[in-house]
């Protein structure tokens, strides 16, 4: 079977799908592995590095596709004038963090095309499917760089230091959200030294928490806000009102507040009101880690910075092509996880009656097949889903 690597095309993106370890891997299993010319070149990997381990280097995308068997990306197919999913034959599958529930058409498109689609973002969180999660690999990178971001920024230090002017005491950090992003962005806080708080509507995080030196600052639910699977569930009116009082009281005494909070892992609940912004101290700072999401900041601008009243927001988008080196090897190394446990006799097999396959696949034979995203697209919920 043949694997086709094109080069991201997303704004901004500097990532590849496949680094020359993973295509090595691949190789040997019995892939043959074609790569776009320059698709590994934001990412410090040139195209010889591809040919030394046998892959074909192509300067025609569109042939490279429609002659694949296998598409891997990073994000969703391209559309427009390099439509992508036009290119890619009916039967073939692709591989890649699509976010059905974000790109809705897209789904459509391609059903549309008879394309088997696995979105890695739906892969379920087992132990058995660790090695395949994408999410967590660049959730892990989100809060790294949003804590160094955090503190290069704020205008103190984040620890505390003792000088011959005097001592000055460290920065208060508050992280909203203690998935894989936020104790991230916990452990590197606390190892340049910041007095770190957290909080999280799983209670069963707390320990999590607690072992990376964090304080955990708990919100009194009447329902449990678990959705199984590391995910945390939206929570009712009335538990949103206590959850407001604990945000508003920590980001008032915070330098620095840190959010990484998503439902479902996919759309981010607006936790911070412009009038929590307005009661921060002039010089404090918010990262809204979940700015890919929509932002759990009211006062958010994606990608941008805005200042409030002498408080900065900082929204950045997809800030793991900002560490595209490691990104790329991280989420290269996930998607060769998913096609080798699927591997027989040097090619990929569907087998629905997989856990993994039947929770992360998409599309299949002109069908959806993902029941959320079938859900979304009933008649009149497009529009919901979107609000």
């Amino acid at each position: 079977m043949r694997i086709a690597v094109p080069r991201e095309t997303l704004p901004g993106e500097r990532r590849v799908a496949l680094t020359p370890e993973s295509c090595k891997k691949l190789a040997s299993a019995g892939y043959a592995i074609s790569v776009e010319s320059g698709a590994g070149q934001e990412a410090f990997y040139p195209d010889d590095a591809y040919r030394e381990v046998g892959c074909t280097l192509h300067s025609d995308p569109a042939s490279m596709i429609a002659s694949a068997d296998l598409l891997l990306k990073i994000n969703p197919p391209a559309s427009g004038v390099r439509d992508e999913v036009a290119w890619a034959r009916p039967g073939s599958i692709v591989l890649a963090s699509l976010m059905p529930l974000r790109h809705l058409e897209l789904v459509r498109a391609l059903a549309a095309r008879r394309i088997t689609a696995f979105s890695t973002d739906a892969i379920p969180r087992t132990t058995r499917a660790q090695p395949m999660d994408t999410l967590s690999s660049m959730a892990n990178i989100m809060g790294y760089k949003g804590a160094l971001l955090a503190a290069a920024e704020l205008g103190k230090y984040f620890p505390m230091f003792m000088t011959a002017a005097g001592t000055v005491f460290p920065a208060r950090v508050f992280v909203i959200g203690a998935a894989v992003a936020g104790l991230q962005a916990i452990a590197t806080a606390k190892r340049l030294g910041a007095n770190v708080l957290a909080t999280d509507v799983r209670p069963e995080v707390k320990e999590q928490i607690e072992s990376l030196g964090a304080k955990y600052v708990g919100v009194e639910l009447q329902e449990s806000a678990s959705a199984g699977g590391g995910y945390a569930r939206e929570l009712s009116q009335e538990d949103r009102l206590r959850q407001r009082e604990v945000l508003a009281q920590q980001c008032a005494a915070a330098d620095v507040v840190i959010t990484t909070a998503l439902i479902g892992g996919v759309f981010a609940p607006q936790l911070i009101t412009a009038e929590m912004v307005r009661r921060m101290r002039p010089g404090s700072l918010i990262v809204d880690l979940a700015a890919d999401g929509g932002g759990n900041c009211e006062l958010s601008r994606l990608g941008d910075i805005v200042m409030e009243q002498g408080v900065r927001i900082f929204a950045p988008l997809n800030l793991p092509s900002t560490v595209p080196t490691h990104a790329s090897l991280l989420f290269g190394r996930n998607l060769t996880a998913f096609v080798l446990a699927f591997t027989r006799d040097k090619s990929f097999q569907l087998d629905l009656s997989d856990d993994i396959q039947r929770s992360s696949i998409i599309t299949q034979e002109g069908e959806i097949l993902h029941a959320k995203t079938k859900e979304l697209l009933l008649p009149g919920r497009a529009v919901e889903a979107r609000g």
